[in-house]
């Protein structure tokens, strides 16, 4: 592959453009699909220029060209699209060129620019996409493309005149998360700020290296980013987010944390986001009425908002963004989002006397030191007479037995105090907070049929994982669903008696169900063997064990990786043997302990008897590359059991 190298020129404030002459000159030198197998397009150059105004306000211009290696890569670049939300940016295609293969070069006209609604689910927000045509693309061509856009991410308040709108949330203050990884590969990209000389910059470059540079430019300076030559490393399977593992740059001009904190506590309080109303307190009344204890309390109302506001966003006007709505806006829609939902609760357990504020967190990865807006969620927090906070989050949690939802261990939060807070991190849950425990007792006939019983039990995540079966679905399929379980088994598995008690009573205890089945011709028999796996051990009710799904081919881990949630799971089974039979084969395993996991477990034969138990404890969500061993150890040894036969000899005298 020809190294692509040239020198990238930016006239501040705006943007440099090469000339026709110097892009198919850099068109020429950068190689073709020969160079980079597999990949459908090259970037071959990503430029960003901001320039940051005292108010925060950032003008941004982009310049890129994207060279076409392959006829999908032509596909995927036919049209140009760029979202953006008009309630707090704004987006100008500038310029569209397309330079084919031959020499000649098209434009297609700026007028015929559409701008659409962006597709949505459960959050509509009035997000637009604006886009152009390009029309066929060959490969050999390239599409040189010039945008300029200003404002931020989020959407605070309504619409104010002029630019006002496009000034980000933290008035005066600048940040941005810029990532330098790439599905397809990058000869050159280049990231510079112009922001005035007053204000402060952190920034900091995370997993690998990149050529940095601080110059004055009257009253700004000039920071400026370049990497050459890069590409999207490989993802592992049940890897964390990319953005926790890739190469990113982080900048900001908030000093710290604890100034975002005290920053979104003020913004919500001057809102006036958690005031109450006669008809909110009114609830909370009827919602306590039994309640004898705090946290009695503090569940009651965390469940409520959970099980009662419907979780969908539509535009309300001024509040979105970082400002949570009104308790009464939302107490009388009865539907949000996270921060409606954290908002109501903090609403209520105020109306009900206690200490509460918002908090940010960011589901699905990681939030680093450089205080950047790392947020994609909102929850509540509490305090309580222990005189610490407690987290809630009536968005995770609807029919599920916790109050804050363990699939966020491990996860940092913010909270919004008056007093300020640094960032955190949620703790690690007890496996033994989701416990699966299946126990039972069959029989197995010299015809291979198989009879049999079980109880299965659950707490925590795993309880809400089970429980889902009932709450997420029709009545009327309840029991088909459960019998899928069984044809997972065996397509001849029938469910003679069933008892699950009462679903929708989540808060009662931890779910129970007990089942009797029978499998006609479950066992291979043979004119000498006997050959079946235990029922409880075939990896029943896989849909609550997360862990099983995770693939163990590998040996060793680059990046950290994550399961669904901690927990712990309890097998055991008694069956009874036909007669005249021996046991001539065990599937074997090995007792192991390790930072990820462990697993004990194996069969025990008396008489006619014989017992398999396992135990299998995850013990975290998001574990490291060090914990691989164990972790696939336990999964590796859960599968055997499942997928190896027990071996029963036939005597035949």
């Amino acid at each position: 592959m020809k190294k692509l190298l040239f020198l990238f020129i930016i006239l501040f404030p705006g943007i440099s453009l090469f000339a026709d002459p110097q892009i198919k000159s850099l068109l020429k030198n950068s190689g073709c699909s020969k160079d980079y197998p597999g990949s459908s397009e090259l970037i071959v150059f990503d430029s960003t220029v901001v320039d940051v105004r005292e108010s925060g306000l950032s003008y941004v211009h982009m310049h890129k060209l994207i060279k076409v290696l392959t006829s999908e890569g032509g596909k995927s670049n036919s049209v140009i699209k760029f979202g953006y939300d008009p309630l707090s940016a704004y987006v100008e295609i500038k310029k569209v060129k397309i330079f084919r293969k031959d020499g000649a070069t098209d434009e297609p006209s700026l007028e015929s620019v559409l701008d659409y609604p962006a597709p949505a689910r459960a959050i509509y927000w009035g997000a637009r996409e604006k886009m152009i045509e390009v029309g066929r693309l060959e490969p050999g061509d390239a599409v040189e493309i010039v945008l300029f856009r200003k404002g931020f991410t989020y959407a605070l308040l309504g619409e104010e005149p002029d630019d006002e709108r496009y000034i980000p949330p933290m008035r005066g203050h600048y940040y941005d998360i810029v990532e330098f990884w790439s599905k397809e590969p990058v000869v050159e990209k280049v990231y510079q700020v112009n922001l005035p000389k007053d204000k402060e910059l952190q920034y900091e470059f995370y997993k690998g290296e990149i050529r940095s540079s601080v110059k004055p430019a009257g009253d700004k300076l000039v920071y400026t980013f370049t990497k050459k030559d890069f590409s999207q490393p490989n993802r592992e399977s049940n890897m964390v987010a990319s953005s926790d593992e890739f190469p990113k740059l982080l900048l900001s001009t908030s000093p710290d944390w604890e100034a975002k904190s005290t920053w979104f506590y003020g913004v919500n309080e001057d809102f006036g986001s958690f005031e109450t109303t006669k008809e909110i307190d009114r609830k909370v009344a009827e919602i306590l009425q039994d309640a004898k204890t705090e946290m009695d309390s503090v569940s009651l109302l965390t469940h409520w908002c959970a099980d009662n506001i419907r979780y969908s966003g539509i535009s309300m006007g001024e509040g979105e963004g970082f400002t949570l709505h009104t308790g009464d806006m939302t107490f009388n829609d009865r539907c949000g989002v996270c921060k409606d939902k954290a908002g109501m609760l903090i609403t209520m357990l105020r109306a009900a006397g206690f200490e509460s504020y918002a908090a940010m967190t960011m589901a699905g990865s990681r939030i680093d030191r450089i205080p950047a807006d790392q947020f994609n969620h909102s929850v509540t927090i509490v305090k309580l007479s222990d005189g610490k906070y407690h987290i809630l989050d009536p968005t995770w949690v609807p029919f599920v037995r916790e109050l804050w939802s363990s699939l966020e261990q491990q996860q940092n939060y913010l909270m919004g105090l008056p007093e300020g807070a640094d960032l955190m991190v949620t703790p690690v849950s007890d496996p033994q907070n989701h416990y699966i425990n299946i126990k039972g007792t069959s029989e197995i006939m010299g015809n291979g049929t198989y009879k049999g019983s079980f109880t299965f039990e659950a707490e925590g995540q795993s309880d809400a994982a089970i429980r889902r079966i009932f709450t997420s679905g029709y009545i009327s399929t309840w029991r088909r669903t459960l019998e899928s379980e069984f044809l997972a088994v065996h397509p001849r598995a029938k469910i003679t008696k069933m008892d699950f008690g009462s679903p929708y009573n989540y808060l009662d205890g931890p779910i129970k169900i007990t089942i009797d089945y029978e499998i006609p011709g479950y066992a291979v028999v043979t004119e000498n063997e006997i050959l079946f796996v235990p029922v409880v051990v075939s990896n029943l009710f896989k849909r609550t064990m997360s862990h099983l799904y995770v693939k163990t081919d590998v040996e060793e881990r680059k990046y950290n990786f994550r399961d669904r949630c901690s927990r712990v799971v309890n097998l055991y089974e008694k069956v009874k043997l036909p007669s005249k039979v021996e046991v001539e084969y065990l599937p074997s395993t090995e007792i192991m302990s390790g930072t990820g996991a462990s697993f004990k477990g194996g069969f025990y034969v008396e008489g006619n008897q014989l017992e398999v138990t396992e135990n299998i404890k995850l013990n975290k969500r998001i574990y490291v590359p060090e914990d691989w061993g164990s972790f696939k150890s336990a999964v590796d040894s859960q599968q055997k059991i499942a997928s190896e036969a027990v071996i029963l000899k036939i005597n035949k005298f």
